[in-house]
């Protein structure tokens, strides 16, 4: 997986061996950004003219563009998974909220 960045917006690439191309979908958004081109370099271009041509229709809608998550995760899990990860946090002597960041901030580095 390869992921571009530009102007605080992020997006997967991927190859589309039978059509011969290059695409892309802006991720952490809930309004649908994509973008295909059939070499790296229109690629990044298209990616830069995706995002300008969002927020320019953000723009012109009267429309905020959609950006960072407030921080705040309502997540539903298994409760014998609730219980030992409560226990890892209060292990660890950290709140579960404190717990869960460096846990998911470490997974969505990898």
């Amino acid at each position: 997986m390869s992921v571009m960045t530009y102007q605080g917006y992020s997006a997967r690439v991927e190859y589309d061996d039978e059509d011969e191309i290059f695409f892309g979908r802006v991720a952490g958004i809930r309004d649908g950004v994509g973008f295909h081109a059939e070499t790296v370099g229109d690629l990044k271009a298209a990616f830069h003219e995706a995002v300008d041509d969002y927020l320019e229709t953000c723009a012109k809608l009267g429309k905020e563009p959609q950006r960072a998550y407030s921080g705040q995760l309502s997540v539903r899990i298994d409760p014998g998974v609730h219980a030992r990860v409560v226990e890892a946090a209060q292990l660890s002597g950290k709140s579960l909220n404190k717990w869960a960041e460096e846990v998911l901030g470490r997974a969505a580095s990898s």
